[in-house]
């Protein structure tokens, strides 16, 4: 059997990969050298490269965000990390007006990698649970990834570290503790390259993120149905790979888009609109996006109880795009667990 960790470990195996290899490489944030270490990311890292490399930082997100840029002149690759992409929105004039215009303008390379953690449960409420992918997506100069399994994270955040380009790495806190198999060393995932998670004939979904864990739950339930799927995570959403996207919805005619933000001018929407675009005349009836409604997200523990999509979500979805009458309330089995949190697997963090 091959090796099996955790995502969070992915991504501290990534760190320690890429820091080990340049020593140009710093990481800091609020929290880095907590014996926590974020989620246990970051656990490590000070003891093994030194208090100069790996450093917490002041609340001061703006401020730190211009030093990276600084730093990322002066051929240092800075990996900043926030413990909450709510906390970050600070620092959105120093990664908007300099960190991804400087290469257009200047032909100066700024090769920054900013990890945000994004996700709901637990009370988080609107200032603690937002996903602003489709914020940074907007901008041009960026690049922004979103994996969903261990080895895309190890992969894809080497990759970001590589890159020359300021990356945008965003985490879903409810696949940190999610095991799978990684590869050691050093491993990699190319940047803007989707992957095809199953393969079916009579719808495409296309997902993101935590989603793409609901959507191969209801995978499982629409095959009892004979409904088979492909699904597509696209694992980058800036760059989005349509040529994958195209393909599938070209074979199945018909598109489902999933999106862990709100549902006005999501990323969901942008595949919607190209997809009609370009595979117009392949498609057998409307796409179809599955996103939150557009209101701040909920505190309470009633007022979350319908508010996130999961897997029968998915499965309703899929039967309005296919045109098939209402079967009834779909169920899936979750064991005892709350709604607030994925599974019986799921032990943190908080």
């Amino acid at each position: 059997m091959k090796r099996q960790i955790t995502f969070i470990k992915a991504i501290n195996e990534a760190l320690f990969e890429a820091m080990k290899e340049d020593n140009s490489i710093i990481c800091y944030g609020l929290g880095v050298d907590d014996p926590k270490g974020i989620f246990g990311s970051t656990i490590g890292l000070q003891e093994k490269f030194g208090e100069e490399r790996v450093f917490d930082m002041p609340a001061s997100e703006n401020a730190m965000t211009g030093i990276a840029i600084g730093a990322s002149l002066n051929n240092i690759r800075p990996v900043m990390v926030h413990q909450r992409t709510d906390f970050f929105l600070l620092a959105m004039d120093q990664l908007v007006n300099s960190a991804a215009k400087w290469h257009y303008i200047f032909g100066a390379c700024v090769p920054i990698t900013i990890r945000l953690i994004v996700g709901q449960g637990w009370g988080n409420g609107p200032t603690h649970s937002q996903s602003l992918h489709s914020w940074f997506s907007h901008i041009p100069g960026l690049k922004v990834v979103m994996p969903t399994t261990a080895a895309d994270a190890k992969g894809l955040l080497l990759s970001a570290i590589a890159d020359n380009n300021p990356v945008i790495f965003i985490e879903h806190r409810w696949l940190h503790n999610m095991q799978g198999e990684v590869p050691e060393g050093d491993y990699r995932i190319p940047i803007g390259k989707a992957k095809l998670i199953n393969e079916g004939n009579d719808i495409s979904i296309v997902s993101m993120s935590y989603l793409t864990i609901e959507a191969k739950l209801a995978i499982e339930y629409l095959k009892e149905k004979d409904i088979s799927v492909d699904l597509i995570d696209l694992r980058t959403v800036k760059p989005i790979d349509w040529d994958t996207i195209y393909k599938s919805v070209k074979k199945t005619g018909k598109l489902l888009a999933l999106d862990i933000g709100n549902a006005t001018n999501s990323v969901a929407s942008e595949v919607i609109a190209k997809v009609s675009i370009n595979c117009f005349e392949d498609l057998k009836s409307a796409p179809q996006r599955l996103a939150l409604p557009d209101y701040p997200i909920p505190t309470g523990f009633s007022l979350t109880q319908k508010f996130f999509n999961r897997a029968e979500d998915i499965i309703e979805s899929v039967y309005q795009v296919l045109g098939i009458a209402d079967n009834g309330s779909v169920v899936i089995d979750r064991g005892e667990t709350p709604h607030d949190v994925p599974g019986d697997w799921f032990k943190g963090p908080f």
